[in-house]
């Protein structure tokens, strides 16, 4: 079950908080609506109650709040707005790497596939899809890690009706196996038809708390829709006949040709307009989203005609919370869905408080556990009743605070590293066609540009093979591997599938490793492959001499490979710092062109010192642990550094590594 505890946004600028003081509860077993119109805070609150947006309040899912659940993905699945994801992915291939993000088989793809229908459009990319494709794939990832609660921002907004009967049925399935279910929707009769209990959001404020068969009750009448190009005569005479007849029949007309009638049915109007000789064009029975005001008791005559805009009287634009809060306090209590007093409001926290959630655990015995005191909720909210008196009777069972300092902090967290990150780092990097891509662009133009090198002359070998002139920063194996590597952040920060659910892309040392080695390889394998294409190539079009293998091969080819590399790296790490694959490929093409003139500028100034002979003393040095001449390596791997690109590479990839960690621990300690 969810409970949720004075949850209260900051303030904006001089506007209300969004959401004041909101205290509810959704049982496990239930469907429970969140109803508000456009603006009444529905979708902060759930963000504030997955600790998406800063602010004030408390909310616990099966007695625990989000930041001490160890793995929040298996314990709430959630759909906020479009499924956030990458739009050249598969529909498939998108659940296969959330698999290894949620740590559970890369089968449970396949399996919510067939649950939600979508076996056939496995192979459909995200940018393609349909409005209510796109809702069921969303409602897939929500349910891919077999979550207990499920929480849904307006699911079936912009649905068919077909598609929001299929939706509403597949939540109440969920709820039979003992699972919650919170929705958030701004239509009344969608509130009324799937939930079990529906809580009435308006201005930020908790309005009504009611069963939904009393919120249909006495918020949803049913009505009679009438057209009629005489609608003024029409509406005069259904006046006339109910106070002839004394009864309650209130007439709106909504503009145009068209009448809505509260309290009388299709026969009876259809009677009266025969008799009269009025031509009805339609005549329909509907569920109205407000019924009229309620007559007090004892009143005779409660028939009215209203004239009233079309776009206050049509269904979907009425805003009917504030005023039927309103008209809810002139009804008795037994009509009324909230309790109207402090042994009311403890009695319904009481029988909250009973029944079986879905791991067979005594409701009673997790509410104490939740509750700071021994006492169970619902008798602390009768004791401490009198603190919650100014409040309005009809705003609800809200759970008054038993301390009067306010609601504890609601901070930001950063979402959970993915359980599997490698394995999730291959899908995401395999996923789409943009790494292939971008490596077969770098073949055809390295290769074309050791050509035209070769032809110009005046090009060593070393640098014909990388095709790499003078007049260019870096090599295109370079730029392509500092491409990839950006892209490795870039796009989690652009499409965050990985934290669809809890805010900003996670910086944990588990997926900065993985993207490191993922990116590694596939830059190593870019500097190999595209040496040898451009080898082959010059032999091709030259002949052998210029595709000879170089005398100091292996200095080179270290040399060449730490550059590839690194540039890789400081692509990953420059894009998890500023959160952009622009600024991670700046980064990559800023250490030729600003930190090497840097550092020559330090070596050059300083001659005091020479480092002459620093290999000879080297091999001295380790001659005696490196008995199998390995020493070489290490003295390769020296010189490389000792270069100004080597050194300038490897500054720049201290600096963002420290800057990578820095912002990691500063995201823990908020």
């Amino acid at each position: 079950m969810i409970q949720a505890f004075g949850l209260t946004s900051h303030p904006r600028k001089e506007l209300p908080p969004a959401v004041d003081d909101v205290s509810f509860e959704a049982r496990a077993g239930h469907v429970t609506a969140l109803l508000g119109a456009a603006g009444a805070g529905k979708t902060t609150a759930l963000r504030l109650m997955l600790e998406l947006q800063r602010g004030r309040g408390l909310a616990h899912f099966r007695g625990r709040p989000l930041h001490r659940i160890a793995h929040p993905s298996r314990e709430i699945g959630v759909l906020l707005g479009e499924v956030p994801g990458h739009p050249a992915r598969t529909v498939r291939g998108h659940l296969r790497m959330l698999c290894a993000a949620a740590g559970v088989p890369v089968r449970r793809a396949d399996e919510v596939l067939e649950v939600v229908g979508l076996v056939s459009l496995r192979d459909e990319r995200l940018g393609t899809l349909s409005r209510g494709v796109d809702r069921r794939l969303g409602l897939a990832c929500a349910l891919l890690a077999d979550p207990h609660t499920l929480i849904l921002d307006n699911p079936a907004d912009r649905l068919s009706v077909r598609e929001g009967r299929w939706l509403h049925g597949v939540l109440r399935a969920h709820a039979g196996q003992g699972g919650t279910v919170l929705l958030a929707t701004c239509d009344p009769k969608e509130a009324a038809r799937t939930a079990d209990r529906v809580i009435t959001l308006d201005h930020g404020r908790l309005v009504a708390d009611q069963d939904a068969r009393d919120f249909a009750r006495t918020r949803l009448r049913p009505r009679v829709a009438v057209r009629t190009p005489h609608a003024a005569r029409l509406a005069a005479l259904l006046t006339k006949d109910a106070r002839t007849t004394r009864r309650s029949v209130e007439v709106v007309q909504e503009g145009g040709n068209r009448l809505s009638v509260y309290g009388s049915s299709c026969a009876d109007i259809g009677d009266l307009a025969h008799r009269n000789g009025i031509l009805v064009h339609q005549l329909a029975d509907e569920i109205g989203d407000m019924g009229p005001t309620t007559t007090a008791p004892g009143t005779v005559d409660a028939t009215e005609v209203r004239n009233v805009p079309p776009t206050v009287a049509t269904g979907a634009d009425r805003n009917p919370l504030r005023a039927d809060a309103e008209r809810n306090t002139l009804q008795a209590g037994a009509d009324v869905g909230a309790p109207q007093s402090a042994a009311d409001i403890g009695a319904s926290q009481d029988d909250a408080a009973h029944g079986p959630t879905r791991d067979g655990t005594d409701r009673g015995l997790e509410n104490q556990a939740v509750d700071p005191g021994n006492q169970p909720a619902g008798q602390r909210a009768a004791a401490e009743a009198p603190t919650a008196d100014s409040r309005d009777a009809s705003s609800g069972p809200l759970l008054p605070s038993p301390h009067p300092t306010l609601p504890p902090p609601i901070s930001v967290r950063s979402a959970p590293s993915p359980l599997r990150p490698l394995r999730y780092e291959l899908r995401r990097a395999t996923g789409v066609g943009t790494g292939f891509l971008t490596a077969a662009a770098v073949l055809v133009v390295s290769a074309v540009m050791a050509v035209v090198l070769a032809r110009v002359g005046h090009t060593p070998q070393p640098r014909l093979l990388a095709a790499w002139p003078r007049e260019l920063p870096l090599p295109p194996a370079a730029l392509g591997a500092g491409l990839l590597g950006a892209l490795a952040f870039g796009d989690e920060f652009r499409h965050p599938a990985l934290a669809a659910d809890r805010g900003t892309v996670p910086r944990r040392l588990g997926l900065l490793a993985a993207k490191l080695l993922v990116s590694g390889i596939t830059a190593l394998a870019l500097a190999v492959v595209t040496v040898g294409c451009d080898a082959e190539v010059l032999y091709l079009v030259y002949g052998r001499e210029l595709a000879e293998v170089p005398a100091e091969w292996l200095s080179l080819g270290v040399s060449w490979v730490g550059l590839v590399v690194g540039c890789a790296w400081a692509g990953v790490l420059a894009a998890g710092v500023f959160r952009s694959t622009t600024a991670g490929l700046a980064a990559v093409v800023a250490v030729p062109v600003l930190v090497v003139p840097l550092v020559h500028k330090v070596l050059e100034g300083s001659e005091v010192r020479s480092a002459a002979g620093f290999p000879l003393r080297l091999r001295e040095v380790l001659l005696a642990q490196w008995p199998f001449g390995g020493e070489r390596y290490l003295v390769g791997t020296a010189r490389v550094i000792a270069q100004p690109v080597g050194g300038a590479l490897a500054l720049s990839l201290t600096a963002l590594l420290c800057a990578y960690l820095l912002t990691a621990v500063r995201g823990r300690v908020r």
